[in-house]
């Protein structure tokens, strides 16, 4: 995958084996590596190839990748709410199954956070079903100090095709720049 001068990096050195992670804005490139990464999770929506390449190209300020070495294994997609700028929305999370137990996911989310001193207010979806994702977002909330509320946003009724659970809308609130 390329490194675009115009994204900045943030290297993180950890120790052991594939220590060496580095979290950053995607570039368009990167987006089938996080189409892959998406698809091998087996829990997310799989979008078009296309919808990753295009949101990583447009919304890199308020996403983030993670890399082993040169490897991408981990992102976050997001985007400010045109509304509401301060409110950062993420639309998916995702860390290859390799990487799992490392805290990725909650490091990509404190990552955005540190770069976007903007942001207030950090909302997601997630099925009752999905404890992972809950559980990540609860303690992203918590290590924030943060107010964390759940609320209905999406029911089965929204969606075209059958057998989408209901989307339920968290809201971490109270979030303070360089918490």
């Amino acid at each position: 995958m390329t490194h675009s001068a115009d994204h900045p990096s943030t290297p993180e050195q950890t120790t052991g084996p594939g220590s060496d992670l580095e979290f950053r804005p995607p570039a368009m490139e990167d987006g089938a590596a996080m189409w892959r990464i998406a698809r091998d999770s087996g829990t997310l929506d799989l979008n078009t190839s296309y919808a990753y390449l295009i949101l990583a190209r447009d919304f890199a300020e308020s996403s983030r990748l993670v890399l082993d070495g040169a490897e991408p294994v981990g992102f976050a997609l997001g985007y400010l709410r045109p509304s509401t700028p301060e409110t950062l929305f993420i639309w998916q999370i995702a860390v290859d199954e390799s990487q799992r137990g490392r805290r990725l996911a909650g490091r990509l989310l404190d990552s955005l956070l540190e770069d976007l001193p903007q942001v207030r207010t950090l909302e997601t979806t997630i099925t009752e079903d999905n404890a992972a994702s809950q559980r990540l977002f609860a303690s992203f909330a918590e290590r924030h100090g943060a107010e964390h509320r759940i609320e209905p946003l999406l029911t089965e009724a929204h969606f075209p095709d059958p057998g989408h659970g209901a989307e339920l809308l968290h809201v971490i609130s109270g979030l303070r720049a360089g918490s």
